[in-house]
């Protein structure tokens, strides 16, 4: 499923607003702002989510889930773990 990260930095690669993916996807502004709203994975109605997907998917966007690989071949930006920082201890 998509994050409401992810569906904030699909907006931003696209330079849309809200209300334009509101309208891409046939769905209330208010809809866009609460998936974006939520933590974590996307909550919502089923169907509205499958739309704003498609949408952002028509619109060029590749949304790549967990260790999943990329198929496409244009720029992006991919969220990776947070890199471990081992502490040391002085005595």
């Amino acid at each position: 499923m998509i994050t409401s990260a992810q569906m904030r930095a699909a907006r931003a690669l696209l330079g849309i607003d809200q209300k334009t993916l509101a309208a891409q996807a046939g769905v209330s502004v208010p809809t866009i702002q609460r998936m974006e709203a939520s933590d974590g994975n996307v909550r919502g109605v089923v169907s509205s989510l499958v739309r704003v997907v498609e949408a952002l998917e028509a619109l060029g966007v590749e949304l790549i889930g967990e260790q999943a690989p990329s198929q496409g071949t244009g720029r992006g930006v991919r969220l990776k773990s947070p890199p471990i920082h081992e502490t040391s201890t002085t005595n």
